[in-house]
């Protein structure tokens, strides 16, 4: 068990880490050759050159200005000095949104410390609660002496502090948190009614459309929206099966990469031809002209290609049962996307499209029947990944007790004895290797939503977040107390009654409060200042920078600017969240570290949202519902937590004041989700019958079906070619009195329409 030397060690191990990387980072961020990686933001908007075409040869590579080192540690302040209302216009409402996370964070925790360490600590340490347990041969540190721990069993008088904080802990965080929600929702709304005319604000995603034997699903479509919207529907995309194509441009990029490498590496040695091996990896076989070949593979890639394109522009095999449905006014869009479409409830299913750049095209193609059977599959893999990834957590909670592993491995003890080693053991092992431990897991759950038929960016992360979160409240919260006590209090267990095993469970749980300390520094100090620094993607700008890069549209391509990752980066601030509210009232020594997270976190990420990060959607903060609802969890987990330490320690008088705490947290939750949920997943007809309104105003003229053109084509179909020649569009011409139809029970319907082939079209 770490004592406050061994927290002191982690903390000098990971403070001085934080400190590099952060002197690093202001270091290199400064040199004109790393100009593109810690300010791609501002390249891709146009708004930034390079450096390095200007001034002589060693200025172009390592900074000369010696005046600039001297205000290296500037990046701070001006990470902070953009306001609110220009980072939304210059990043996107999700990125402040996402910012806002962290201030919540600190406006919650500081007001909670100031408090417990005003009432609660010195309560906690004034008793003699562990001290009293020693023949018990309950393991303990001095920094245990913090916690309620530290209290003697039956002092009734004592737990009513811990009383009232919880209610001071309940009350205060659902007062921020209806607060941010109120202020986010009104973002989001003003957001919406100041944005762009975008194509996803007209449109609907249409899926299960029925078959028919008389009609096209693209001819079924155009009939049915004309006859049931016959004043607001436009135009449509039809959805193709286009995974066979995507497959092609892929495997071409990738040729055209090794081709521009094998071109580079000839125009350096023009005397010598670049050989290539045709065996297993390249190390052995017949021997080509690795030019000739790749030329070879991209000519016939890219015929390939043109063949499946026009295949899939003639045919009517590949339609797959969704289109894209767009309509004339924002209003008509809100009324079809909010409403029941057909009297069979399993057909015609309408939800908002998301924006072009969101759209999941791989997962359009899914049938709709399918995706019920795949979210079965998923949810019993997904629990035997949770259930088996206990024997990691075992492992890492193994290290953090000394005497565990020195009975484990006896010829280790003269090693670990070694009071600097056995400091580094328990105070800084134990959370790096959990760190390690985790660093798949995002990518493995991302897949799995994928496999679940999720059809936007957006929504798979929120997906992948929210499994990514109950992973780690399974097994990195529940599963670290638990087997962590069982570790640390073996020996107790297998030499008391069963009934006395809860109370030292109840005594044990507030001491793992220094493990999470320890995991905090890892991943919360040198973890956040690791992402400032962007080492992989440094080595892999240089890479591509010395092997591939010929141009500056090819630099371009080089620069990876990266996003938030909201499916793994919102999970883990979840989690300090969850620890916050839990030990806050059990063992507050661990809210400091937590604040120094928020306050350090803040501060790079607005750093990284201004220079660095690229966001690949605007949900505009669609997210923040489940960000509430996660926080209100952690407390009622909390509250539920602590009645049962309570009850383990004999208050028996103050543990049923404790009840009404769930309960009113839970009341407080559903008035926030109905006060202020519709804003994050629905659109009044008041808002956009304004905008359009405003927009026929201001554009009496405007030609929405050329807005819409080819706005959610398959992006495969956008590389290298003209989209007014590749795919059909609906002609505006005039309209018949009648809608025609090949079903003979339809036809002469009494609403206009018009007749329509079914091509690749919108």
């Amino acid at each position: 068990m770490a004592s406050i030397n061994d927290i002191g060690v982690a903390a000098a191990i990971n403070i001085v880490t934080a400190i590099a990387f952060l002197l690093a980072f202001a270091i290199l961020r400064i040199q004109p050759v790393n100009d593109r990686v810690y300010f791609p933001k501002w390249y891709l908007k146009g708004l930034r050159t390079s450096s390095i075409q200007t001034g002589g040869f060693g200025s172009k590579f390592i900074n000369l200005d010696f005046r600039s080192y001297v205000r290296f540690l500037n990046w701070m302040p001006e990470a902070l000095k953009m306001p609110e209302p220009e980072l939304v216009h210059h990043a996107g409402l999700d990125s402040v949104v996402y910012l806002r996370i962290y201030l919540l964070g600190l406006k919650i925790f500081f007001p909670i410390a100031c408090v417990a360490f005003t009432a609660m600590v010195p309560v906690n340490w004034t008793n003699k609660g562990l001290d009293r347990l020693k023949h018990t041969n309950i393991s303990y540190s001095d920094i245990d002496k913090l916690s309620l721990s530290n209290i003697p069993n039956g002092s009734g008088s004592r737990f009513w502090v811990h009383l009232c904080m919880a209610y001071a802990i309940t009350f205060w965080t659902c007062f921020m948190l209806k607060r941010e929600y109120k202020n986010i929702a009104l973002m989001r709304l003003q957001f919406l009614a100041n944005d762009e005319r975008r194509p996803n604000q007209f449109t609907v995603l249409v899926r299960n459309i029925p078959t028919d034997p008389h009609e096209s699903v693209c001819e079924l479509v155009e009939h049915f929206f004309k006859v049931n919207h016959p004043d607001h529907y436009l135009t449509y995309q039809a959805v193709h099966d286009s995974t066979k194509l995507s497959e092609l441009v892929q495997k071409r990029k990738q040729m055209q990469n090794l081709l521009d490498y094998n071109i580079n590496k000839h125009m350096r040695t023009q005397s010598k031809r670049p050989i290539i091996k045709m065996g297993f990896l390249g190390c052995c076989g017949e021997e080509v002209d690795g030019i000739k070949y790749y030329t070879s593979m991209v000519e016939s890639l890219t015929r390939e290609i043109s063949e499946e394109k026009q295949r899939l522009r003639t045919g009517t095999k590949s339609i797959v049962p969704a289109a894209f449905v767009s309509f004339k006014s924002r209003w008509g869009a809100a009324v079809c996307a909010q409403t029941e479409q057909s009297r069979d409830p399993t057909e015609w299913l309408t939800e908002w499209a998301a924006e072009p750049r969101d759209i999941y095209y791989d997962n359009l193609a899914l049938p709709y029947v399918d995706l019920k059977i795949r979210r079965i599959i998923v949810a019993i893999a997904y629990f035997f990944l949770t259930f088996f990834f206990m024997i990691p957590i075992a492992f890492v909670q193994s290290l953090a007790n000394i005497e565990g592993i020195e009975k484990a491995f006896p010829f280790l003890k003269p090693l670990i004895e070694v009071k600097f080693l056995k400091s580094i053991i328990q105070g800084f092992l134990p959370g790096i290797a959990l760190k390690i431990f985790l660093m798949f897991l995002p990518r493995i759950l991302m897949e799995m939503s994928k496999f679940e038929g999720f059809v936007s960016t957006s929504s798979l992360e929120r997906r992948a977040a929210s499994r990514f979160y109950m992973f780690q409240f399974i097994n990195v919260f529940l599963g670290s107390i638990v087997t962590g006590t069982a570790f640390q209090q073996l020996n107790r267990f297998l030499n008391q009654s069963a009934n006395d095993i809860p109370k030292t469970i109840g005594v044990s749980i507030p001491m793992k409060a220094t493990f999470f300390i320890t995991y905090i520094m890892v991943d919360g100090w040198a973890g956040v200042a690791g992402e400032i620094l962007r080492l992989k993607p440094l080595i892999i700008y240089h890479l591509k920078n010395s092997f591939l890069v010929r141009t500056e549209n090819d630099r371009d391509e080089a620069t990876d600017a990266g996003t938030i990752g909201f499916n793994t980066s919102e999970p883990q601030i979840q989690l300090y969240f969850l620890l916050g509210l839990v030990y806050a009232a059990v063992s507050p020594i661990l809210l400091p570290f937590i604040i120094l997270f928020f306050a350090l976190a803040y501060v790079v990420y607005r750093h990284q949202v201004i220079n660095v990060y690229n966001q690949k959607y605007e949900s505009a903060g669609k997210f923040w519902p489940d960000v509430h609802r996660r926080v209100v969890t952690a407390l009622i987990v909390s509250q539920l937590l602590l009645m049962g330490l309570l009850s383990t320690k004999g208050a028996h008088k103050s543990t049923p004041f404790l009840l009404v705490l769930p309960v009113l947290t839970i009341g407080f939750h559903m008035h926030c989700k109905c006060r202020y949920l519709p804003a994050f997943v629905t659109y009044s007809l008041q808002a956009t019958m304004i905008k359009d309104t405003l927009e026929r105003t201001r554009e009496p003229n405007l030609n929405l079906k050329a807005f819409f053109r080819n706005a959610y084509a398959h992006p495969e179909f956008r590389v290298g070619e003209d989209l007014e020649l590749e795919m059909a569009v609906e002609k505006p011409d005039k309209t018949p009195e009648l809608v025609s139809t090949k079903r003979g029970s339809w036809r002469n319907t009494p609403l206009p329409s018009s007749k329509h082939s079914c091509p690749y079209s919108p």
